[in-house]
């Protein structure tokens, strides 16, 4: 089957973030003439909040891949051409294309219904017929002229004659209305484009996919380009370079929107305790050499998360939500646990779904998935969604503390710093033990001083005391 036999299909760029606007592709797992199978991962991209894998979800030939890896791209736009051998309608027109079918059939060729986007999420197809065209002759003047009567059949062994191309991009009459099929009209009606203006090189003076994309954008080449080849990675800074510019983009401009966004909104407070924690390091050694945990991530970070819990739990008013469009607080009955992680990528804070339902061996999974899961660079945007108060983990680079700034719509943020040996009295006498600093910044719309207080404490004293996680729930 030749290519110009065969139906191409094309793969958008599909939302693959809850509303977002644009994603960068990151690589490329097909080349044009490769084949590919419904659900075969052929790309990744990269959005303001995740890297994620796009399934494509239909069969055939790599026929063109459209942008080059590291190139930005809109929602909606074409990213990759399949041929899918025939027995579909084709959303790409062969440049050589008959006159215009008639109505009835010309309805046949458009597509039924929206695609699927994504592998398990779409439409299924419209079994809503549409209602046969009136006549142009019944048409009121002030409508836009309807399609036009098929032309009579050409006798044989003659060719159809040659319409006029369109000089300067001056309109045709209405009795040189141009030809194109549906798909085409379709792809020109998104496009803004005048099919009265697109200068026709289908045979017959049929307008295919390429003029339109031609007249939408005259300065893109004429014929498709070759495969596109990775970006190149940014250039060495000279030896004598006083600057050095990087662009902001993906997770790392996302970040910088809302860390901005939340500092100047939610009206900031911190406070700080310093705590002895040396009862908690040996139950976590404890714990690690228990068979009954064998398989389990435990680490000082999990009986911090399970401490704010308990402390969210003695205090639950510190769970909440500010709704500035109604000027109400809404109070939070599940907890959505944050865990911002540094990835190559930028920051990112995944959250653990229901956490307070959790046991500790639980949670110590979920703890250790997530961590793993944002290091690979696949999490998914619904694990960053929906989050309710959050833990940052500063200890992990040696630092003692800090102010951190709170996830856009939570009300408080645990930081946790390095866990180290000091001095310090302990039962009247000055001894070594593992001490650490907790910071809690809350917004104080939601959460007076007493309340923040409380919860810190709380959080403190589950940590100084660890039987108090049986004592306290």
């Amino acid at each position: 089957m030749t290519e110009s036999a065969q139906a191409v299909r094309e793969f958008k760029m599909p939302d693959v973030g809850e509303g977002l606007t644009e994603a960068e592709i990151l690589k490329w797992y097909v080349q044009p003439g490769d084949t590919v199978t419904d659900g075969q991962v052929v790309c990744e991209v990269e959005t303001a909040k995740a890297a994620v894998e796009l399934p494509i979800p239909f069969d055939g030939t790599v026929r063109e891949l459209r942008f080059a890896e590291g190139t930005t791209v809109d929602v909606g736009q074409v990213i990759i051409s399949v041929a899918t051998g025939g027995g579909g309608a084709p959303a790409s027109e062969p440049e050589a294309a008959p006159a215009e079918a008639p109505a009835a059939e010309a309805e046949s060729a458009e597509p039924q219904g929206r695609q699927p986007v994504l592998v398990g999420y779409g439409v299924s197809e419209s079994s809503t017929k549409r209602r046969a065209r009136r006549p142009a002759e019944q048409a009121p003047a002030a409508q836009a002229p309807a399609p036009e009567a098929p032309a009579p059949a050409p006798a044989p062994g003659s060719a159809p004659a040659p319409a006029a191309p369109v000089a300067n991009g001056t309109p045709v009459s209405g009795a040189d209305r141009p030809l194109a099929k549906p798909p085409v009209r379709k792809l020109a009606k998104d496009l803004g484009v005048d099919l009265a203006t697109v200068v026709p090189t289908g045979e017959g003076g049929v307008v295919t996919r390429e003029d339109v994309h031609a007249a939408a954008a005259p300065q893109a080449p004429a014929e498709p380009a070759p495969a596109p080849q990775a970006a190149p990675p940014p250039a060495a800074p000279a030896p004598d370079a006083r600057e050095t510019r990087i662009p902001v983009k993906g997770v790392r401009k996302a970040t910088a929107q809302a860390m901005v966004g939340s500092a100047f909104t939610a009206p900031h407070v911190t406070e700080f305790v310093t705590v002895d924690v040396t009862r908690t390091m040996k139950l976590v050694e404890k714990m690690k050499a228990d068979k009954d945990l064998a398989g389990v991530r435990v680490n000082p970070l999990l009986m911090v998360a399970r401490a704010l819990l308990v402390a969210i739990r003695r205090n639950p008013d510190v769970n909440a939500a500010w709704d500035e469009a109604n000027q109400e607080i809404v109070r939070k009955h599940y907890v959505n646990l944050g865990i911002a992680a540094a990835t190559p990528r930028g920051l990112i804070v995944p959250n653990i779904k229901d956490a307070q339902a959790k046991t500790l061996p639980e949670l110590a999974s979920a703890l250790g998935e997530l961590v793993s899961t944002a290091r690979e660079g696949r999490t998914s945007p619904a694990d960053m969604q929906g989050g309710t108060v959050t833990i940052t983990n500063v200890g992990v680079f040696g630092v003692d503390t800090g102010t951190p700034i709170l996830n856009p719509g939570e009300s408080a943020i645990l930081a946790f710093g390095a866990v180290k040996w000091q001095p310090w009295v302990h039962k009247g006498k000055v001894k070594p033990r593992q001490v650490t600093t907790l910071a809690l910044s809350f917004d104080h719309r939601l959460v007076d001083g007493e309340l923040g207080s409380r919860v810190l404490a709380d959080v403190a004293a589950v940590l100084e005391h660890p039987k108090r996680l049986l004592t306290w729930t």
